[in-house]
């Protein structure tokens, strides 16, 4: 496939998270909450996540942002529903590495997460995209390592 039809490609599924968000409310039975922000651009986000057993049993978020950080809170939720939490953490390294242009393993499937990897190519967009992300990591990092 042509690096513009990926692209294409890539911009139709970041923009359907964005205006048919996965997993958007809060939860009522939620175990973990965290509010962080992005002073840069104003974005914000609100997570909650219900963790049993060191699995993250669901999430949703709430929020207000740019296409890219809701899209991605989007696709994150999706993403970790399930999984255990050192996991979850792993995937929030994995895709830090990911926004900071570094290789990431082939073998791991980021599903839709993978239309994020543009954003790379845009400095000031990364933290739009890694706001959820850092959420989840100080809602269950430490749990991760209990």
């Amino acid at each position: 496939m042509s690096t513009n039809k990926l692209d294409q490609l890539y911009r139709s599924v970041i923009m359907d998270h964005y205006k048919n968000p996965r997993n958007k409310g809060v939860l009522s039975d939620n175990n973990v909450t965290i509010d962080m922000n992005n002073p840069t651009c104003g974005d914000v986000i609100h997570l909650t996540l219900q963790v049993e057993d060191g699995v993250v049993q669901d999430a949703k978020f709430e929020g207000e942002g740019c296409s890219i950080s809701m899209a991605s809170a989007s696709m994150m939720t999706q993403l970790v529903k399930g999984k255990k939490t050192e996991d979850a953490v792993k995937y929030a390294h994995l895709f830090s590495d990911m926004m900071l242009g570094k290789d990431v393993d082939d073998s791991v499937d980021l599903g839709d997460i993978e239309a994020l990897s543009g954003v790379a190519k845009f400095p000031a967009r990364i933290k739009c995209a890694t706001l959820a992300w850092k959420a989840l990591e100080k809602g269950v990092g430490n749990e991760s390592e209990e």
